[in-house]
């Protein structure tokens, strides 16, 4: 009962700032309703640079993170695509697929990803390394009312959403940033030592709304044996 209760009253409460350090969001089930909705006030970006963590035992394709305006719904958008073992980031519903990591299951994995409108480029950290840079889309902005989700992926303006895309697991420290963070804050933030925040999504400062089932729970971690 009082499980039940803490979920209705996060799903009901309006979102205000909250500090969710040493939190995680967990998506215990398969469903086309569980989500969790990012808010921000911002609606332009030439920019982009977004960073997570994440824990599942998919083998089919998920989303990892999905922002969708009325005119993209796929304006940066962040996918497992299992079947050809890669992770995809679309953006302005132009695809860049990045492959050849160990995305290992059941283990906690960093990601980041960068794009900037003016070359182009695209680029994928996983867990600390680097990818190749990739020609995406240039000259074309991010526009328009935002509409952020982590658990679910928009085929509409926020909604559209598939279950055999849902995303099943754990999701922590999300961060984004109105600019293509240099590589050095990338790392730090890949090792987890101190980083420049996120001044679009601040992990320790976010504002959300849950919807259906999905736990805000503390992280867990791995206790050292003594």
């Amino acid at each position: 009962m009082a499980l039940y209760l803490l979920l209705l009253m996060l799903t009901a409460c309006a979102a205000v700032p909250q500090d969710l350090s040493g939190k995680m969001f967990t998506f215990p089930e398969q469903t086309n309703t569980a989500r969790v909705e990012l808010m921000t006030p911002r609606d332009n970006f030439n920019a982009v640079t977004v960073c997570l963590r994440f824990f599942t035992d998919l083998k089919r394709d998920h989303v990892l993170f999905s922002l969708a305006t009325p005119s993209k719904y796929n304006d940066f958008l962040i996918i497992r695509h299992a079947t050809k073992d890669a992770i995809n980031v679309h953006i302005r519903s132009s695809n860049a697929a990045f492959a050849g990591h160990e995305y290992k299951l059941n283990m906690w994995h960093s990601l980041c990803s960068t794009w900037d409108s003016e070359s182009g480029l695209v680029q994928l950290w996983f867990d600390g390394q680097p990818s190749i840079r990739k020609f995406n889309i240039a000259g074309s902005n991010i526009q328009g009312r935002t509409i952020i989700i982590l658990g679910q992926e928009q085929d509409s303006h926020g909604g559209g959403f598939d279950l055999n895309q849902s995303f099943v697991g754990m999701l922590s420290d999300v961060h984004m940033w109105d600019f293509t963070l240099p590589s050095c804050e990338i790392q730090k933030y890949m090792e987890e030592r101190n980083f420049r925040p996120g001044n679009v999504l601040n992990w320790s400062a976010l504002e959300f709304q849950i919807k259906s089932r999905v736990l805000l729970e503390n992280k867990q971690t791995i206790c050292c044996k003594t």
